[in-house]
């Protein structure tokens, strides 16, 4: 059995409940875009009641709430900015589209542009940091434990994110509901919280 190594900034995976949408291929986490040049990836846990998306050249392909949010944020994103805006602008569109998904049900999520990480908690994300010396990490869920100095340099910074704490041995943080945060090289370049009551 053959083994590739592969290297990214940013992953972002997503184990499916399929509760809104059938089991297939179109309805499969992360969807991906192509907006400015620029391959985006997205992912989503929750569902969202009443959602109407904005128009746009961004259409789902599948039948999930998750895919149309995601071309509602890409809509939104390329009606308001004709090219990659400043990251405090970014931002700040981001926010401002998601302020409304609120009152619509729960939407933790994850946009990526390969470059930075966009993410929102609406009910539970958890995060956590790692930085050199780097040590062992004990899975929750299973008796096995990662010895991230086998995988990093000194020189990385690790930052996981997830709905759950996904290792029993280290201090992970929870968001605030309504908490968004734009992590870059693993680091936070800018967090803020949603506006209520839109």
């Amino acid at each position: 059995m053959s083994r590739f190594l592969i290297k990214s900034e940013n992953v972002i995976c997503h184990i499916r409940q399929a509760n809104v949408g059938g089991v297939s291929l179109a309805n499969t986490h992360p969807f991906t875009r192509e907006l400015w040049g620029q391959y985006w990836a997205f992912a989503h846990n929750g569902q969202l009641t009443d959602f109407t998306p904005s128009t746009g050249p961004y259409t789902a392909v599948g039948d999930t709430d998750s895919e149309r949010l995601f071309c509602h944020l890409l809509n939104t994103l390329a009606s308001r900015h004709t090219a990659p805006p400043a990251l405090e602008d970014l931002t700040h569109t981001l926010s401002d589209c998601c302020a409304p998904l609120l009152k619509l049900g729960v939407c933790n999520l994850m946009l990526s542009n390969g470059d930075w990480l966009f993410t929102l908690c609406t009910s539970k994300l958890h995060w956590i940091t790692r930085r050199a010396p780097f040590g062992p990490a004990q899975l929750s869920d299973l008796e096995l434990e990662v010895d991230f100095k086998q995988h990093t340099t000194a020189n990385d910074v690790v930052t996981v994110i997830a709905t759950e704490p996904l290792t029993s041995n280290e201090h992970w943080q929870a968001y605030e509901p309504g908490e968004w945060m734009l992590w870059r090289n693993g680091e936070i370049v800018h967090k803020g919280m949603l506006p209520t009551g839109q």
